[in-house]
């Protein structure tokens, strides 16, 4: 009984650990996407000659935000599907 009581608490524990990944990439990806496109408005209405240069900048800073966010999401997705941290526990008891 208690090997079961240990494997609901490992997937309990991976449950909110995944939500939390989840939630602060997507919050964190979220805040760095706005702040940097108000940074390139700003930028671009003090000097629009720079526009093109900043506009290059900007989406390809905007594509490595998003990579890491799709990064996180992948990790919990091992995680949710294919938990290395279960097999521990059934390879101890078997």
């Amino acid at each position: 009984m208690e090997n079961l009581q240990l494997l609901a608490q490992i997937q309990a524990f991976t449950g909110i650990g995944i939500g939390l990944i989840i939630g602060l990439g997507a919050l964190g990806a979220c805040v760095g996407v706005g702040i940097m496109c108000s940074r390139f408005l700003e930028g671009a209405a003090r000097q629009p000659e720079l526009m093109p240069q900043l506009q290059a900048k900007v989406f390809l800073l905007l594509g490595l935000i998003d990579a890491s966010f799709i990064i996180g999401v992948g990790l919990a997705m091992l995680f949710a599907f294919g938990n290395p941290l279960l097999a521990v526990v059934q390879q101890a008891a078997g």
